[in-house]
């Protein structure tokens, strides 16, 4: 083989070399790996497999510290497709006076409603709106309400509050602490629990009377007595 071919297949061997190089570099430095965080956060969307997430506060629990004021800004959301005023225009949406506790896709004005809307049937209560604004497509497979929904609780019980006083004015709803308060207290001439019979039981055993502790135990197969002293005490008595 004479120089020229052995300078060709070295100059081959080289550029061979210098791409396998290149592509390694390539591949160190544009490492193709999936992102932590897939695509861009759009405010009002929920975020999907969320699992582990918090406990959902009930609405009855956010509404006596609610604020209709800020409700109202709350609302500007919702004013490109609804009003709100007494005998004002549907829109896109329909106009919501005196909404809650009204029926679910009922009236205003022959507003034509969804189906899906339409089946869910029952009134607009505090827990239904509550649902209705957290996620309208989930409380409602199919609706044609686009909105897609308030994450926040405090925003919801705001707005919802707001609703209220626009023709509505329900009374709210008790706090669920309260409802628990009361379940707990044994209602008049219902039975005492566990603890409170014990000591009902103890404080009425006439034995009690007597200053001596009372032996409520039952003795055990082959005992001498149920008190060995009174045993010994009855054999020492005159016969």
């Amino acid at each position: 083989m004479d120089l020229k071919t052995n300078t060709i297949a070295g100059w081959v061997l080289g550029a061979a070399g210098a791409a396998l190089g290149l592509s390694i570099v390539g591949g160190m430095m544009f490492h193709d790996e999936r992102p932590e965080k897939m695509g861009y956060a759009i405010e009002g969307v929920e975020a999907e497999g969320g699992g582990g997430a918090a406990a959902e506060v009930p609405i009855a629990s956010l509404l006596p510290t609610a604020d209709a004021a800020k409700g109202a800004e709350v609302f500007k959301k919702c004013a490109a497709c609804h009003t709100i005023n007494q005998g004002g225009a549907n829109g896109i949406g329909p106009n919501l006076y005196a909404t809650l506790g009204e029926g679910i896709a009922q009236g205003k004005a022959g507003f034509a409603f969804s189906d899906a809307l339409k089946a869910v049937g029952g009134n607009w209560d505090w827990d239904k709106m509550n649902a209705w604004l957290t996620s309208p497509r989930k409380f409602a497979p199919g609706t044609k309400m686009t909105f897609a929904g308030l994450s926040n609780p405090q925003d919801r019980a705001n707005v919802i509050l707001y609703l209220n006083q626009q023709g509505s004015n329900l009374p709210l709803p008790a706090a669920p602490a309260a409802k628990d308060a009361a379940a707990k207290e044994p209602a008049a001439g219902a039975p005492a629990n566990g603890a409170d019979a014990a000591v009902k039981k103890v404080e009425e055993d006439p034995r009690g009377d007597t200053g001596s502790i009372a032996n409520t135990g039952t003795p055990a197969k082959g005992a001498p007595s149920v008190d060995p002293q009174a045993a010994i005490e009855g054999a020492k008595a005159p016969k």
